[in-house]
């Protein structure tokens, strides 16, 4: 029960009765790592599709899919992330986001809810976080019994910093 919402650099922002501030994140999880896009980036979320390999692509792009006549990159979340492959016969499933180059797939284990949470429990990640955390998450929201990590869709699909990340 929102009173209003607001634009907050270019996140959506509630108020809600109490007057505490809001965010809403659709969820997924890539291993056991439980990750947040702001929900106005994410377009829809699709099953596995078929997808075709595209020679000399970055390792972190699995393919391209045919989305209803768009051509979109998908995005293997467990290589760009440097974990373990998924297990064979196992699918992804597409949560496809938007971003300021167009639409990309990120292909994730699992998806989650769609969570409402209190901008007084969020964090930026600590000096002394390395790798792909410091590089993709631009911040960690504190819930009970685990931690949402805010996805930076920006600098996820940006491929130039892919090619950099360890995988």
């Amino acid at each position: 029960m929102n009173a209003n919402i607001e634009k907050a650099g270019g996140i959506e922002e509630h108020a809600d009765v109490s007057g505490q501030d809001t965010r809403q994140y659709s969820t997924f999880f890539v291993d056991d790592l439980f990750f947040g896009v702001e929900v106005l980036r994410v377009q829809e979320v699709l099953r596995y599709q078929e997808m075709t390999r595209v020679p000399l692509a970055p390792d972190v792009i699995e393919g391209l899919i045919n989305l209803r006549g768009q051509i979109v990159a998908a995005i293997d979340m467990r290589r760009r992330l440097g974990l373990t492959p998924r297990e064979a016969g196992r699918n992804p499933l597409n949560m496809v986001v938007r971003s300021e180059d167009g639409v990309v797939s990120l292909l994730v284990d699992e998806i989650g809810d769609v969570l409402e949470v209190k901008s007084d429990t969020f964090e930026v990640p600590p000096d002394n976080a390395s790798g792909v955390v410091r590089d993709l998450v631009h911040g960690v929201h504190k819930l009970k019994g685990r931690l949402l990590l805010i996805l930076d869709t920006e600098k996820t699909i940006d491929l130039s910093v892919a090619e950099a990340s360890p995988a």
